[in-house]
């Protein structure tokens, strides 16, 4: 099916499509025609309009959308921009973790470290570090005093400064492996932003 919009992404049952409120139109138009044919229809009550909010939208189908200003803005789970989104998603994320610190005692410690390195540090919320840009948001620091608490009551010991960047490192270079996520918002950003222009140029048709 060709579609007008510049931006047109889809995962399954999700499409998203980004362009002038004309061709969005036509194009949205054009998706529930061809479901039909299907067999297939629209969830309007999922259906979302991302927007500034002085775009006025005169199309009739669009204005049954749910409507987001663009700090709400998300893409598959992931906040595209620095705002209210965001701050939920890493609020949520802080809870989680406070809420497995405390569980993790009643584990035995080998245990409760096993699963605060592999479950419930950077792997958590490694697809917001990607997705998202969270470089410089203030929860990242919260979130590294929460695994630094964590793997406080998992040795029993208190750690300085110096201890936790050690704690932190790799296991092959001494560490724990339990890394902290202020250290990884940056190259994690970057290297996903890289990885998606790279995949864009390789779908692009070459001509020799």
């Amino acid at each position: 099916m060709d579609l007008e919009s510049q931006l047109n992404l889809g995962y399954l049952d999700d499409l998203t499509l980004g362009g002038s409120v004309a061709s969005v139109a036509r194009d949205v138009a054009k998706i529930v025609n061809v479901g039909s044919e299907l067999g297939l229809s629209l969830n309007v009550l999922k259906c979302e309009l991302i927007a500034h909010d002085g775009l006025t939208v005169s199309d009739s189908f669009l204005q049954t959308f749910s409507r987001l200003p663009i700090a709400d803005a998300a893409l598959l789970g992931a906040p595209l921009f620095p705002g209210s989104a965001l701050d939920k998603a890493w609020s949520d994320r802080c809870a989680e973790l406070t809420k497995a610190v405390d569980r993790l005692q009643v584990v035995g410690s080998q245990e409760a470290l096993i699963l605060s390195r592999a479950s419930f540090s950077a792997p958590k919320v490694l697809h917001l570090l990607r997705c998202s840009p969270s470089a410089s948001h203030s929860a990242l620091l919260e979130f590294d005093s929460l695994l630094r608490t964590a793997i406080e009551r998992i040795t029993n010991s208190s750690l300085t400064d110096c201890q936790w960047l050690q704690v932190s490192l790799p296991i092959r270079d001494g560490g724990l492996g339990v890394r902290r996520v202020s250290s990884l918002a940056i190259p994690a950003f970057w290297l996903q932003q890289h990885s998606s222009v790279q995949r864009a140029n390789w779908s692009k048709p070459h001509r020799r």
